[in-house]
């Protein structure tokens, strides 16, 4: 670091406008990267039902519809005329896009009894479409259209119209995350530098973040599978954590540049010596955790992973390499435009008596401290004894949503135009089924709670395929525990049976998150502590680290659980009531655990710092806290605004990653950092120094402890403590 700071005061306006060149060349590459995405990879490829839906479409054809049209009858007229508009309209669907004709109430006498409701008020279209799941969903688009008959009331549902839907507002969520996160946290940033210019940096480096992970992703895009969600993942995370970033590194600048006899070359070195040190950590340990994402077979799942290491990596990258030459370019002049020339000074001081009061606090009681919030933490977690994972599902949408009306719709009233849950049979001795046995195994499936009836699929050779009709909505939970039921049966004697369809595929993956929560989870813990005891030199202090990390994470999943699975508030929020979903679960521990440590590595780091330089435990508490205090709990601020812009979408989903962002960062940038921490640190003593020898920092030379222990005033220079070496 310090021969980059150098470098950078040497060169700055080539570091600046080289970096800026390159980024805005890869961002204008990157900005095509939609092409490359794709809608899919939410299914466990390993699983059983993905191979009984690969077994029967090879052998009989797809059974689950990729879109459904319901067509209501419009008063006056009788159900039979609708045929021929219905099927004009279909016509101009490009044949390309079709897996098979498309399969309707009229021209499918054998099966009409089904593709209408008992009352004959409602009919259906089942539309097959070509393809993988990605290309089945994006020939969505070319299908839809289509369908819809003018007069005639069409509700267009499905697996790709759900998809589809929730995607597009995904999309259109982002949009308005950025409009509006983007000013506010500038206004923000001003109030905290007290100033435009200082304020504006971080900003800009947040833009130029979001056009490098935009070209990131493309190039990750070439070679693997990315699910169109990372964008939104790589564009919030790259913006929050570059205005973070940001923060630490402007703010710790106009810290060296105060004191006396500094120029700005020395102190852009020690800013990158000690900040940009702590960033380059940071970004190792958060790339870490988002490592741990990609143990699970989802593709879908993977790509938050990509999405967010790439945001990670160039918000890092950005941070130290365009921000410290436009520092050196500025120096002194990053105070301008600012209301009055001490207002960043006279907020620090303000925060560094604020914060040591909080401190010294805390140090006089640790054990009660610590003993009373991690009761409360634990108190607040419980709920998470009784936490369900599922998925997403039509509930994900709003409430007056076509797409999850019309699978209401469907449920109720055409169970035929469920996918249902395929039941996959083959005889044990090589012959056809017995059709005892199938007799058998059809009266116990259609005794199951929320199966309307059975029906053959298809025979050939030693295999028969059946179809059980559900009275509820794909992947509801109804639908689930009538998979559950079904696969709990016993086989007949003669025949082996394995389940597939819509719902199985949801449950199988589910199980697949549940079963890999493990190992990422272990994953992220290994590497925070091989990397903080490579970062600190202390073996007690990573341990520390991830304890409470996990505290703080089964808090916050303690109060969502209590909102979106219990329903406590869920009226107030407007969110859908059911099981937490398993792949935003994931996402949400990913990104709250690294935070978590990420906070933790910029205050113990400066703990670190003052310790090096001779302080005993307690003066380097109070400096880690006073020193950090602010710019952390400013930090958390700012990403509050960013990722809590989710909580204004109106898919469940997105209000729960913006939900348990905001309650995350809240407990950890206060309870956690501010409190716990301090109180945990005290409390160990002299053993939160201990490590290997040859890991250990060396204290900086020719420095003296601190005589006193009050709380430090924005005049102590207390990041380096002066002692006699």
């Amino acid at each position: 670091m310090n021969r980059w700071a150098s470098m950078i005061v040497a060169r700055p306006w080539t570091v600046l406008l080289s970096t800026i060149a390159v980024v805005l060349i890869a961002g204008a590459w990157g900005s095509s990267v939609m092409n490359n995405l794709s809608t899919g990879g939410y299914s466990d490829p390993a699983s059983e039902s993905v191979r009984v839906e690969q077994l029967v479409e090879q052998q009989f054809g797809r059974q689950s519809p990729d879109v459904v049209a319901v067509y209501t009858v419009p008063d006056g007229r009788a159900i039979g005329d609708l045929g021929d508009e219905v099927h004009r309209s279909i016509e101009g669907i490009d044949p390309t896009l079709l897996d098979r004709p498309v399969v309707t109430y009229w021209n499918t006498p054998g099966g009409a009894a089904f593709l209408r409701s008992e009352d004959g008020t409602k009919a259906v279209a089942l539309v097959f479409a070509a393809g993988d799941e990605n290309e089945r969903l994006a020939a969505f688009e070319g299908i839809a259209p289509h369908l819809t008959v003018p007069g005639i009331d069409t509700e267009i549902t499905g697996f790709s119209a759900l998809a589809m839907e929730i995607n597009e507002q995904s999309e259109h969520d982002l949009i308005v995350a950025e409009m509006l996160s983007l000013p506010v946290t500038l206004a923000v940033l001003v109030v905290v530098f007290g100033g435009l210019v200082a304020a504006s940096l971080p900003v800009a480096v947040g833009f130029l973040s979001i056009l490098g992970a935009l070209a990131s992703l493309r190039l990750i895009s070439e070679f693997v599978e990315v699910n169109i969600f990372a964008v939104n993942v790589a564009s919030l995370l790259g913006l929050g954590l570059a205005i973070d970033y940001g923060l630490f590194i402007v703010s710790r600048f106009r810290e060296e540049l105060a004191r006396e006899g500094v120029d700005v070359g020395s102190a852009l070195n020690r800013t990158l010596s000690t900040a940009g040190r702590t960033i380059g950590f940071s970004a190792l340990l958060l790339m870490c955790a988002f490592a741990g994402t990609l143990v699970f077979p989802q593709a879908a799942l993977k790509s938050l992973g990509f999405g967010a290491m790439s945001a990670v990596a160039v918000a890092a990258i950005a941070s130290l390499t365009v921000l410290p030459a436009a520092l050196a370019l500025l120096g002194h002049r990053i105070g301008k435009w600012s209301w009055r020339r001490d207002a960043f000074e006279r907020g620090e001081a303000r925060a560094g008596r604020f914060w040591g009061r909080v401190t010294t606090a805390v140090l006089r009681r640790p054990g009660a401290v610590a003993f009373g919030i991690v009761a409360i933490f634990l108190v607040v977690a419980s709920p998470t004894l009784g936490i369900k994972l599922g998925d997403v599902d039509h509930t994900a949408l709003p409430s007056d949503s076509s797409a999850r009306l019309g699978a209401e719709s469907i449920a109720a009233e055409l169970p035929a135009a469920n996918g249902g849950v395929l039941i996959h049979t083959r005889s044990t001795d090589g012959g056809p089924p017995s059709p005892a046995a199938l007799g058998e195994l059809s009266r116990a499936v259609a005794d199951v709670d929320g199966v309307t009836g059975v029906v053959v699929v298809g025979s050939k050779d030693d295999v028969t395929v059946m179809q059980a009709r559900l009275s509820v909505p794909d992947r509801s939970q109804t639908a689930i525990k009538a998979v559950e039921q079904i696969r709990g049966l016993d086989a007949p004697e003669g025949i082996s049976v394995s389940i597939g369809g819509p719902t199985a595929i949801t449950v199988d993956g589910v199980d697949a998150i549940i079963a890999w929560l493990p190992v990422m989870l272990a994953i992220m813990a290994a590497a925070t502590l091989i990397l903080m005891l490579l970062a600190f030199g202390s073996i007690v202090l990573p341990i520390k680290a991830v304890a409470v990390a996990f505290v703080s994470l089964a808090a916050t999943f303690g109060i969502l659980t209590l909102i979106f699975y219990d329903g406590y508030l869920a009226g107030v929020l407007q969110v859908s009531q059911g099981p937490l979903p398993a792949g935003m679960v994931v996402l949400v521990i990913a990104v709250v655990f690294g935070l978590s440590t990420d906070y933790e590595v910029f205050l113990i780091s400066r703990m670190v710092e003052a310790r090096a330089a001779g302080a005993t435990t307690e003066e380097a508490i109070l400096v880690g806290a006073t020193r950090t205090g602010r710019v952390v709990t400013a930090a958390a601020t700012l990403l509050i605004l960013v990722t809590g812009a989710f909580t204004l979408s109106e898919l469940t989903p997105m209000r729960f990653i913006g939900l348990g962002m905001i309650i995350a960062l809240a407990l950890d940038a206060t309870l956690v950092r501010m409190l716990l921490v301090p109180a945990l640190v005290k409390l160990m003593g002299e053993a939160n120094w201990w490590g290997p020898a040859f890991l250990r920092r060396q204290p900086a030379a020719n420095q003296t402890p601190a005589a006193s222990s009050e709380p430090p005033s924005a005049d102590d220079d207390l990041s380096v403590l002066e002692v006699k070496h």
